[in-house]
């Protein structure tokens, strides 16, 4: 069965143009122009949802706090601007990420895949082999070598569950950050390269692999 997207927002170019796209790449689509049918048509539970934060009547912030006392699945801003007060606002509402308009067709598509990926292995709870002997267990919450378990702590494991669940798609170290940690984390984004270093290490012992990739000036991305 496709995934149900719902696009939420008042400029009804964009909100044409989202339908017309995902619809194309086979999704279902659900859309909203305000926040009264932003919260109508979630009754319908979508497995995604674009959230305009701007809108007429309830705003988008507003329409994330309501709908997430019954619905659990991702929630992407769709915003003309971004910052740090923003950020913080959207995730206490119960966001999950920003896109900031002007924005890539591609890059979100990218994102949505990666968020309905990340959905569904949380959903099945399984374990994903990679390439060699390298199987994440996303429900035990550990790595695997072979038949071999490779215990990482809480913070190192989720950093590998963030790249695995996005092969190929480049992480910065401030959204690694903030993704791990949260915003209410005590420390900076620096904490993200010892981490990653600790994490080679651990599979420097069962593999020459590289499995996390860096993009110099970039940040890191999982080696598809």
């Amino acid at each position: 069965m496709p995934n149900t997207i719902l696009i939420a927002d008042d400029e009804a170019d964009i909100t044409a143009m989202l339908e017309a796209f995902f619809r194309g790449r086979g999704y279902r689509v659900l859309t909203a122009c305000d926040g009264e049918s932003a919260l109508r048509q979630a009754e319908r539970g979508p497995d995604l949802i674009l959230l305009d934060i701007q809108m007429p009547g309830p705003d988008g912030l507003e329409v994330c706090r309501r709908i997430r006392d019954h619905l659990s699945c991702p929630i992407l801003f769709l915003t003309a601007r971004v910052e740090d007060a923003d950020k913080v606002r959207g995730f206490s509402a119960g966001g999950d990420d920003y896109i900031v308009k002007p924005f890539s067709l591609a890059e979100l598509e990218a994102r949505v895949q990666a968020h309905l990926r990340r959905e569904a292995r949380r959903g099945g709870g399984g374990r994903v082999k990679f390439a060699g002997d390298l199987t994440v267990d996303y429900a035990q919450r550990c790595l695997f070598w072979k038949d071999e378990r490779i215990a990482l702590p809480k913070k190192e494991f989720e950093i590998v569950e963030l790249l695995s669940q996005s092969p190929g798609q480049v992480f910065d170290r401030e959204r690694i950050y903030e993704r791990v940690w949260g915003w209410d984390g005590e420390g900076d984004s620096a904490v993200v390269a010892e981490h990653i270093r600790r994490i080679r290490a651990k599979l420097a012992a069962f593999t020459d692999r590289a499995y996390i990739g860096t993009v110099w000036g970039c940040g890191y991305k999982w080696e598809r």
